[in-house]
């Protein structure tokens, strides 16, 4: 079989984080009773005019600088004419052309197949509004729902010719251009609400031919893993067809979940069957200097950027440092825990650990992220990671001790004192529980002087349970040893 080079270009639809829809005042949110948040304008009435939203604009601008985009001075929405039941006007209000969007020639860094970084060019970034939604019934008949109509999108459009030679690369691009966008507060990002959909281009030719191969367009992806399986089910399917000796054709396919396949839907349509002019409806938007720097000036650090200072700076390693910026809100806090003077490293363990399983059991998070404000504090972590360092708390103990925090909302240690949980370290105490301990137990004294030296670690667990789990360790098993060898 021939080897092929495969080109993958993708565009990215994101739902924006917006009250309202695009061009009316209906309000946006996910699920509801079908045709419940709908007006004439979003419906295409005739006599409705549409405003823009200003959010969605300003948003709009948030993203293209944060993808280092060029951003249009002046900037106008087109129609896009097509006809299709879920489109109530017959056409898309959207954006076209190469300098018009909001953004163009912009660009993300993702990890490359072969190793190092790779730089992926972005076309443009631009505003337009997303289409209704059709419902099959299950004993046949198709219905429509129109809340989605109207939604305000953000599209993201990879440049041609495609940077992206693979399926791996592909997802790696969109997960990170997914993480960047929540980050900014672009968008929520749920894949599987429909908050956020890619639909890659995908073609391929034979190695040493410079000319792109005839593309396909795959829809109905709802995560990262299907746009991966589906780009290698679409390579797969187009090396089938040119090695038979049949030509690979340019239109839409649907992708199946169930059958991890693809399906014919529809001919792709060239940008000319579209009929794209400015809409009348709208005038053009226009951004300056002083409107721009504004908007600059409200971006935060980028993912990049403090990843960088959290392998370089706090010494995490790179693996733990990419957890940690997976979610803002978590990077916020952390980053608290450490300028309290916290441990870098023990204050990731435990929130790698215990306190994100705490969170997940209950559906709460961290100020800034998605549920019920915890009332574990950043305090709260670096008094107890101290608790340990000092040797005033053994590890058990700290596991309850942080439960209970969780719980109460009461200071570490407080609840160490409130409990009697301190960790067992004085000298003279830990002389008197290695002579009770041994005392009780004579024979395992001369099984271990016989050279069974596993009756140690059991001689310890003896102390561990006696104590609730607060002895110190290391200093009882020293003192353990020094009495067991004495003459």
């Amino acid at each position: 079989m021939a080897r092929y080079r495969t080109s993958v270009g993708i565009e990215v639809h994101a739902e924006l984080s917006t009250r309202s829809k695009m061009f009316c005042r209906c309000p946006v949110e996910f699920g509801g009773e079908p045709n419940s948040r709908v007006c004439p304008v979003c419906l295409g009435l005739p006599g409705a005019l549409p405003v823009p939203n200003r959010s969605a604009v300003d948003l709009a601008v948030r993203a293209a600088l944060a993808l280092d985009c060029t951003i249009a001075r002046e900037s106008v929405f087109h129609r896009k004419s097509y006809f299709y039941p879920d489109l109530p006007k017959g056409y898309q209000t959207t954006q076209f052309g190469e300098t018009n969007p909001i953004g163009y020639g912009g660009g993300m860094e993702i990890e490359a197949d072969e190793g190092g970084v790779k730089r992926i060019r972005i076309r443009r970034v631009h505003l337009e509004e997303d289409t209704g939604k059709l419902i099959h019934g299950i004993e046949g008949g198709t219905g429509i729902d129109y809340n989605r109509a109207g939604v305000p999108l953000l599209e993201i459009v990879t440049d041609f010719p495609p940077d992206i030679t693979s399926a791996t690369e592909a997802r790696r691009y969109v997960q990170k251009l997914r993480d960047l966008l929540v980050w900014i507060g672009v968008t929520h990002g749920k894949m599987e609400q429909g908050g956020l959909r890619c639909e890659p281009n995908v073609s391929i030719r034979p190695e040493g031919n410079d000319s792109l191969g005839t593309k396909t367009e795959l829809k109905n992806l709802n995560s990262t893993r299907s746009l991966q399986v589906g780009i290698e089910f679409e390579v797969a399917r187009q090396a089938r067809l040119l090695e038979s000796g049949r030509p690979v054709v340019q239109e839409t396919r649907g992708w199946d979940e169930q059958t991890e396949s693809s399906y014919a839907m529809r001919a792709k349509e060239d940008e000319d069957d579209y009929r794209y002019f400015v809409c009348p409806d709208l005038s053009p938007m226009q951004f300056d200097d002083a409107y721009l720097e504004h908007v600059r000036a409200t971006l935060p650090k980028l993912p990049d950027t403090v990843r960088e200072r959290f392998v370089n700076e706090y010494g995490l390693a790179e693996r733990d440092a990419d957890r940690m910026i997976a979610d803002r809100a978590w990077a916020v806090w952390f980053d608290a825990c450490v300028a309290l003077s916290g441990s870098p490293k023990a204050v990731l363990n435990w929130m790698i650990s215990d306190f994100a399983k705490l969170l997940n059991e209950s559906g709460q998070a961290v100020p800034g992220g998605e549920g019920e404000p915890t009332l574990v504090t950043p305090e709260h972590l670096v008094e107890l990671t101290r608790l340990i360092a000092d040797e005033k708390l053994g590890g058990k103990a700290a596991k309850s001790v942080f439960a209970e925090t969780f719980r109460t909302g009461e200071p570490p240690g407080e609840v160490v004192t409130r409990l009697g949980l301190a960790q067992v370290s004085d000298p003279e105490e830990i002389a008197s529980l290695v002579q009770a301990i041994l005392g009780e137990n004579r024979p395992l004294v001369e099984e271990f002087r016989a050279g069974k030296s596993q009756v140690l670690g059991f001689l310890v667990g003896l102390a561990m349970q006696r104590t609730n789990g607060r002895v110190h360790a290391s200093l009882f098993q020293e003192e353990l040893l020094r009495r067991l060898t004495e003459d």
